[in-house]
């Protein structure tokens, strides 16, 4: 587990297959190297997907936000699959206003998303 400025993350394999991220705190241009360096140890592939569990999530700016769609950008090129879950309303609204909800996938668990990995 690493914690900078407010954020911890935490990356372990998830039981059912695919990897488990947890993030937690205020993800902004002073804590996204954390995650980033997080993200850089997953090893993407067709049977290597992700999830990312953000329900601890407090805050998001932009550069977290470049951060996850430059991590689905690297999961769907090596063919594997990155979700999104337990992001809170206020910050998946801001998602929504970006367009990011067309392009990435998002779960109200952890669990929700290995089900629909797992389907």
């Amino acid at each position: 587990m690493q914690h900078d400025n407010g954020l911890t993350v935490s990356l372990q394999p998830h039981t059912s297959g695919p990897h488990l991220l947890v993030v937690a705190g205020d993800l902004d241009h002073h804590t996204t190297p954390r995650l980033r360096a997080a993200l850089e140890e997953v090893k993407f592939g067709p049977d290597a997907d992700l999830v990312i569990d953000l329900s601890g999530l407090t805050f998001c700016d932009s550069t977290g936000i470049a951060t996850l769609v430059a991590a689905h950008q690297r999961a769907a090129d090596a063919g594997a699959a990155l979700f999104l879950a337990g992001l809170d309303a206020d910050i998946a609204r801001v998602f929504q206003i970006m367009g990011l909800d067309q392009l990435l996938s998002f779960y109200d668990s952890p669990e929700e998303a290995v089900r629909a990995l797992s389907e």
